[in-house]
This record gives structure tokens, sequence and C-alpha cells, in this order.
């Protein structure tokens, strides 16, 4: 039997249809408006059954045992053992010493809604995500410049701008797109330090060196505007601060400013030229912008480079969202008064979005070791593995072995769930219906249909949350009998309900597709505009203008200490099989493996006598990791790239015994673990 769902395995939510036999699945294929020989495959949707019928999979609550060990447990034992320790805290007036903290695996739109229900229902500020390393911060920056964050229509531009990422890798949808503009004849624009697949196909590839993004936006800021190739008629009517950005812009000269970052200045100057005189152009930007120290003022210059062209909201350049209308589920109001979130030190990026939060994750571990702003005792960690994706892995292992009560929700026993106190099976994007936060972003709404029943005794996210807030005297806040009623509940304001969307696979549109949306609505922003310039920010003490306090001292992690750690190395990339530590537990997965490894230029390798498949150690100030080493020219001389998110696979191979927390963007609070000072030596 054929069945609609959205794959969740990944953040893409894409559409798929799934093959099901006497009540197993049996295979999941992504839909996509390209014929299936021309679509980018997806692995891990190959190996879809494997994951979901994995021996791997936690499939019965198991609760910590005197010995340590862990102990298979009913639902009811279970979950009246989390509830005990919750009403512990709140009979202590403490429920702000309770958190929790939530990965990506889950989704961020209701099932991150159902846990902030729950949170702020029951007194604690402190359900944080981990936004701060993904795509939240870059969020913010759009949003203060434009009100949201515009998503690329590749499929019609004419020029495509790529700026860290490679949709093959990520985004299949979008990496389809590209491919139908290209075959159309659109021109590609690469930026990245690595020599991507997708870098070998454009016709500008700038091999930026890492970290330095901000620079180069700011200089063909300069290019575009100094040759008067800007959309003077936009910047006139719908802008605000031109006059600001100009004159900062005018800091940052090509021919000065390019080979700092390992640029040729002829070619960076082609690129400004190509991007802004072909029309219509969508610029994409990635996940290689976040986990950087710069993160907020690199994101809002490129964002600007969307609006001195004019290619914001328009047909094939980037497209503002309309975002469905939903009832709040988050019951914010229920918070006591006065009490802060462990994330006050970020109050800018607490407040940007109505619906966000708190998503700075570091703060956890503050919170946990340094008793700032005040101690956590308890958490609960949903579909996530701070152990491993963290900066600074072993202080977060610190932390979560300090707590006096550790929940994990996971389908499988990571690092982080083998240090907790109780674990809850959780089903997979298969066995659940949910609202995913695709699907209320932005027209079509596309439901993520159950397809087959949670394997073993596993249960859904919703269903968790459901019933333990009932368990801690929730009842009137989860009054829904079933998901569906809950979806129906949020979706009440747009008129839709789950039985009609199961009734069209392919989504229900609310309002018809609108482009220059500012025409008659403006701009989501405090003026009414496209904002270069941000009063809001300046009267907050940060920089109106990208970089008009000029640039920080360091831009890399460990910036201070080249002398001892010579090279930059860059956090390997997004591999299309795994997503961040997941699923290297599955051997169709792993076969033929060759990504396991640190790539070194064949000129830093030939001065280190260092060859293909030697044993190499990378060290920084915070520890060290061995791989083998693969000597390739994708990474530019002076860099290494590592292998990431294997450290759930093999303890010695986790990236982030390397990184740093302990300086972070003063915005955003992410800390530099897409780049850093090290040095390399053969074992």
């Amino acid at each position: 039997m054929k069945k609609d769902t959205v794959c969740r395995m990944c953040s893409s939510c894409c559409p798929v249809e799934v093959e099901v036999v006497a009540g197993k699945l049996v295979s999941a294929q992504r839909k996509s408006f390209l014929d299936q020989d021309k679509r980018s495959p997806c692995l891990k949707l190959q190996a879809a059954a494997d994951i979901v019928y994995s021996d791997q999979r936690i499939t019965t609550p198991l609760i910590r045992a005197k010995d340590g060990s862990f102990c298979p447990a009913s639902w009811d034992e279970a979950l009246d053992l989390v509830a005990s320790r919750f009403l512990h805290y709140k009979q202590q007036a403490q429920p702000e010493a309770v958190g929790w903290l939530r990965g990506m695996a889950a989704d961020w739109g209701a099932p991150w809604d159902y846990a902030n229900r729950l949170m702020n229902c029951y007194g604690s500020p402190n359900t944080i995500g981990n936004g701060s390393i993904c795509f939240v911060a870059r969020e913010m920056a759009h949003t203060y410049t434009y009100g949201a964050m515009a998503f690329p229509e590749a499929a019609r531009a004419r020029c495509i701008l790529v700026w860290g990422k490679h949709d093959a890798d990520t985004t299949l949808g979008v990496a389809d797109a590209i491919k139908h503009a290209l075959s159309n004849g659109a021109k590609l624009i690469v930026i990245d330090p690595i020599q991507t697949p997708l870098a070998g196909k454009a016709d500008i590839w700038l091999q930026i060196k890492p970290g330095h993004d901000g620079l180069l936006a700011m200089a063909m800021i300069n290019e575009i505007i100094s040759q008067d190739l800007q959309d003077h008629a936009f910047i006139e009517g719908f802008t605000t601060g031109f006059d600001q950005l100009r004159e900062v812009a005018g800091r940052y000269a090509i021919d000065r400013i390019a080979p700092d970052i390992w640029l040729d200045p002829q070619q960076v100057r082609e690129a400004a030229r190509l991007y802004a005189t072909t029309r219509p152009a969508c610029l994409i930007d990635g996940n290689g912008l976040d986990m950087q120290l710069d993160i907020f003022q690199s994101t809002r210059a490129v964002a600007c480079l969307r609006g001195i062209t004019g290619n914001i909201d328009r047909p094939g350049g980037d497209v503002l969202p309309q975002p469905i209308p939903l009832r709040p589920l988050q019951a914010r109001d229920r918070l006591p008064a006065g009490v802060t979130p462990i994330t006050a030190p970020y109050p800018l990026f607490n407040a940007f979005s109505e619906t966000w939060g708190n998503q700075v994750q570091s703060c956890v571990v503050d919170a946990i070791l340094d008793q700032k702003p005040y101690g956590l005792k308890m958490l609960v960690v949903q579909a996530g593995n701070p152990v491993v994706t963290m900066a600074d892995s072993g202080r977060a292992r610190r932390a979560l072995r300090q707590l006096e009560f550790l929940v994990v929700i996971d389908l499988f026993m990571t690092r982080t769930a083998r240090l907790a106190d109780v674990i809850l099976p959780a089903a997979g994007c298969f066995e659940k219906t949910q609202l995913n936060r695709a699907a209320t972003r932005n027209n079509p709404i596309i439901l993520q249909d159950q397809v087959i029943e949670p394997v073993g005794q596993s249960w859904p996210d919703w269903k968790i949350v459901f019933e333990l807030g009932r368990r801690i005297g929730l009842e009137q806040e989860f009054p829904w009998p079933s998901v569906e009623a809950a979806i129906d509940d949020q979706l009440a304001p747009a008129g839709v309900t789950v039985e009609r969307l199961r009734q069209e696979s392919g989504g229900v549109r609310v309002e018809g597709l609108r482009h220059e949306k500012y025409l008659q609505d403006g701009f989501a922003t405090p003026s009414g505009k496209f904002e270069f310039f941000s009063s809001r920010l300046q009267e907050s003490g940060q920089a109106g203008v990208p970089y008009g306090d000029g640039f920080p001292e360091s831009l890399i992690s460990f910036g201070d200490q080249r002398q001892d750690f010579p090279l930059i190395g860059i956090s390997g990339r997004r591999d299309i099989r795994f997503t961040n530590s997941q699923y290297r537990t599955i051997p169709a997965l792993l076969k033929g493996e060759d990504g396991c490894v640190i790539d070194i230029h064949p000129v830093d390798a030939a001065s280190r006598q260092i060859v293909t498949g030697d044993q190499l150690q990378v060290t920084t100030p915070r520890g060290t990791l061995t791989m083998p080493a693969r000597v390739s020219s994708v990474v530019h001389p002076g860099s290494i790239r590592i292998a990431w998110g294997w450290g759930d696979y093999k303890a010695g191979y986790n990236l982030n015994s390397l990184t740093d927390d302990a300086v972070r963007n003063p915005v955003t609070g992410t800390p530099g673990q897409r780049t850093f000072m090290c040095r390399v030596s053969k074992v």
C-alpha cells in the first residue's frame, strides 16, 4: 500500500511516498517536481526501513538501577518517576531548576510548542533549543533586516549565489531547484572554503578563508555600490539606512580585503557584478555561516546584498514567507512574573521571535556548572545529543554528570542517553502524526502523517509530553485526546483540519503565493522598510549597520594563539547519509565509508611528511582528536577539514573535544564550533 507523509529524518521535511506491506514500512521515495532519474538521491531515505527496524532502537522505557545498569520499565513506572521529580522541585519552589533541552530531531513546529507549553505551565522558563548553533541565529539576522527569514526561489532564478551550503547533502528540494535552474542556463556563484561538487559546477567559486564571510559580504556591497549597480528604485522606495551602509561598506575595498581572505580581487569583483546584474537572482545562505563567532553581523551583511540588488520577495529571488495563522499553544502568559531564563545574558536573541523563545544551549552548561544566573538541577533532553554536538563536549559531559536527575527522550542509545536516569523511547517520523515547522512557516500545509505503528513500546513525542503534563497536574492544559485534536485546535484560525490535510496529500494552501508583498504590507520591521540600518540594534548597544563599529578582534576560536596553533580547522561537511550525530549505527549507511577523515592540502601534508592513511592528531587548547588523514586539494593550504558528527560512533572521533565554548557571539551566544585554530601531528 502506498501512503503519503513527510520524512523528518532531517530538517528538510521532504514530502514522501512510502510503501507499507502488512503494517511494515518497506520503502520510501522523495517527491519532486523533477523526473525520477533527475532527482537528487537521499541515501538516508533509501535506508528508511533499516533505520526504523534497527536492532539498536530503544523500544522500552529504561530506568537506571542502583548498580548503574538500565532496567526495562513500564511507561507508568518511568513517567511516574519523572513526574515525581518535577513535582519535587515544584514543592521546593524551584520549578526554574528544571530545564528542557531540545535538539533538532523532533522538529521545530508543534513538538516545540508542546514542550514549551508544558514548561511554561509548570513554571519554568528554561525550555532551551539549539538555535544558537543552527539556523535560528541566522534567522534573527534576516528578521532584523527585513522581518523574516527569506527562502530562495532557485528554480526560477537566472543567477544563484550559494553561500556556505551544499544542498545535495542537506536540502534536496533546493538541490533539485538548483539543478533545474542550471539546466535552463542560470549562472552559479559558490562561496565556500571547501571545493564541494557544487563548487565544481560554478561559474565562479570563491574559496574564502573560513570564518571571514562578513568581510567578503561588505567588500561585495562596496563593489556593487561603487559601480552604481544597486537597485535605485527599490532602495529609494522601500529601504532605510542606505547612506549609512554605503559609508561603512566604503571602508572595505576589495583590493585590500580580498588577499587577506585568500581571494583574488578580480574574481570577487566578477562575482559581485554577476550577482548584481543578472536578474532575478537568489542567495542561498546555509549552515556554513552558522556556528561562527561572527554569525550575526556576517549574516546581516549577507542579507543586505538582497536589498541593494532588489532581489527580495521577487519571483526568482528570495521570497518572504506567508505564515499560516495559528492558535498559540506555548502559553507564555503562564510563566510567573519576574522569573528570568538562564539565557538572560542574551535578551535580544530571546525576544526577537514570538515562538523561538530561548535558544542559547551553552547557557544550560553555565547554569549547571557555574550556577549562572542560577542553577539547574534536573534536565530533560529531547531529541538531542549534547555530549557530542555541543562545543567543548568535555565540559558538557561534566555538566550532565553533575545533574541531580537527567531524562533523555530518543530513538537510540546515544552517549548522552548513557548518562540518563530515565530513558523514554521515542517513535520515529513514520510512526507519528505531527505538524512540522515547514508546514506552518509558509504555504502549503503538508501533514506528517503516521503510516505505521510505533516500534515496540516507543511513543510519539506528543504523547510523551501530553502524558507527562497530565501527571504533574496540567490536565486542563493538555485536554486533547489525540494529536489530531491538538493539531485541529492549533490550525483552527486557518480553517484547516487534519481530515482535510489527509485528503489533500499535496498540501493545503491557505493563501495563494504572492510576491512583492512589501508593496502593500511593507516589511515586518519597526520602520516597515528593509533596514540596512537598525535603530533597535543601535539602541541596544549593537552596531546599527553591519560592522558599523568595526570587526571583532578575532573571527575564529583561539585566534589569539595562532603561533602555537597555525592551521584553521573546519568542521566537516554534512553527509546526506546522516543527520548530525544520528544513524551511524545503521550498517547500510556505513558501507564503503570513507568520510571519517581529516582532509589536509598536499602543500601542508608534504611539509609534515603526511600521506593518506596516516593517523593524525589534531590539538587545540581544549583537547585532542585522532583520525586518518586524506591528502586532498578540496581544502585550501593553511586549513584542514575534520569529519564531524562521528563522536557518537566513536568517542575518540568527537570533533567537539577540540572546540571552544568560552567565547561566544555577544548577540546570539554562538560559540566558534565551525572554525578554530589548531595544529596537527602524525601519530
